[in-house]
């Protein structure tokens, strides 16, 4: 069997000795005689798999204990929507600051919920950049300030925590939660798929700080109301159960590697070896601005865009696929999440130099 090296942006590759795990448990999970499918939600063997999980990521993460952490369904743009349905009714109005599509497409769902301010805009730098905090204008009546941790189109990511005072902190952390530490005290709600760094697709984790909880718009579905699910330990409704198991074996096997310490230090690894190479290229360019380079999504244009098809038929005959860029902004990406491994990232540089010799 070849594994390729899969840049897809998500659903994303997954370590294999979790894939391993995972095949080998397929028909008999313990000795219990059934697949983790099969299982119901209620009974004692999934509950400790879902204990497990929550313990690995609240462990990984620090979540103080007056954080729930809520495994539910829908995904971040679901959350786009959900949030403001239990965060907005607080003062009727929150900030959002927009780096990318994926925080305009986020300030675009809450206003259906209440008024939204654009503390700030990237726009003017194309969204190659993070506006500096000096730049934004807060609102201090504002429910909450929304930030996109990582956007993945765009390729800019925040490696600096923005400081709302009193109003708290919501992130999409979609596609960068557990790829390096975070002082999840610093925000009043975290929400993310998991289907970049965390498991499949069909998984969306909250975490969401206890005082939060309880202000939801009355229009606010049960199933999707922060407070009611907390009170259920995520079982209001069936939970994705097998999505859950999947995150548990991949939380557990990044513990295994030492933490997010040791994660974040293969992920700069990483990230250095490609956004060097294209430093040093006049045949590929990435715009972003230094300090807000993105480590899990690196955006990158060739010379002449004549030459993308021969490019991505070059890789994929090389095994590396998903390296073309979102159809908004065209050229190439290579999401480089926790489970690529650094071989991937240099087969790719290896090739590209094969390319511009070829083609510059």
């Amino acid at each position: 069997m070849t594994r390729v090296f899969n840049f897809s942006p998500g659903p994303a590759t997954l370590p294999e000795p979790v894939l391993r795990q995972a095949a080998e448990e397929m028909l008999d999970w313990h000795g219990s005689g059934m697949s983790v499918m099969e299982m119901s939600h209620r009974g004692k063997e999934f509950i400790s798999i879902y204990d497990e999980a929550q313990a690995l990521l609240r462990e990984l993460l620090g979540i103080p204990d007056n954080y729930k952490v809520l495994f539910m369904q829908g995904g971040a743009i679901g959350e786009n929507a959900i949030v403001p349905m239990n965060l907005i009714a607080r003062t009727g109005k929150a900030d959002y600051a927009l780096t990318g599509d994926w925080s305009k497409k986020s300030a675009k769902e809450a206003a259906n919920f209440g008024t939204v301010n654009v503390a700030v805009s990237a726009d003017a730098s194309r969204f190659t950049a993070i506006p500096k905090q000096a730049a934004w204008k807060l609102d201090p009546g504002a429910a909450y300030v929304h930030i996109c941790s990582n956007e993945t189109i765009g390729g800019v990511q925040f490696h600096w925590t923005p400081d709302t005072g009193p109003v708290p902190l919501v992130a999409d952390m979609s596609s960068d939660i557990l790829s390096r530490p975070i002082d999840v005290s610093q925000y009043g709600l975290i929400y993310a798929g998991a289907q970049k760094n965390m498991g499949p697709s069909g998984l969306t984790v909250v975490i969401v700080r206890e005082d939060l909880l309880g202000h939801a718009l009355p229009v606010t579905p049960s199933a999707f109301n922060y407070k009611i699910q907390g009170e259920n330990d995520s079982m209001y409704n069936t939970p994705p159960t097998y999505a859950i198991y999947i995150a548990g074996l991949v939380l557990k096997y990044f513990k295994s590697l030492g933490g997010m310490k040791a994660i974040e230090e293969r992920n700069r690894a990483k990230a250095r070896v490609l956004y060097e190479f294209l430093d040093s290229s006049s045949f590929y360019r990435n715009p972003i601005a230094r300090e807000d380079r993105s480590l899990m999504n690196v955006p990158f244009w060739l010379k002449d865009d004549k030459l993308d098809a021969a490019f991505l038929k070059g890789a994929q005959s090389r095994g590396m696929i998903q390296l073309k860029g979102h159809r908004s902004v065209g050229g190439m990406r290579a999401s480089i999440y926790n489970a690529m491994p650094i071989e991937g990232v240099q087969q790719l540089v290896k090739y590209m130099k094969e390319f511009e010799a070829e083609n510059g």
